[in-house]
């Protein structure tokens, strides 16, 4: 049992624990949450003008609709 735990241990330790996976723009099955909005090539998640309006998203009463501030 021991040998056992050693090789687990052994192999897990092999094993990379977090891989980076690039962003491919949109169309990731999230649907327009998890998408880019404003097409800038920042998930809307992640960006600061989700709309592209110039209004940072917490001064912008509408973060979602380009035409509103």
């Amino acid at each position: 049992m021991k040998k056992l735990a050693v090789l687990l241990i052994a192999i897990g330790s092999l094993l990379p624990g977090c891989i980076p996976i690039p962003y491919e723009g949109g169309g990731g099955g999230g649907g327009e949450r998890h998408g880019d909005r404003d097409r800038d090539g920042v998930p809307n998640r992640a960006d600061r003008d989700r709309d592209g309006d110039g209004v940072p998203n917490r001064q912008d009463s509408r973060p979602n609709d380009p035409r509103r501030y």
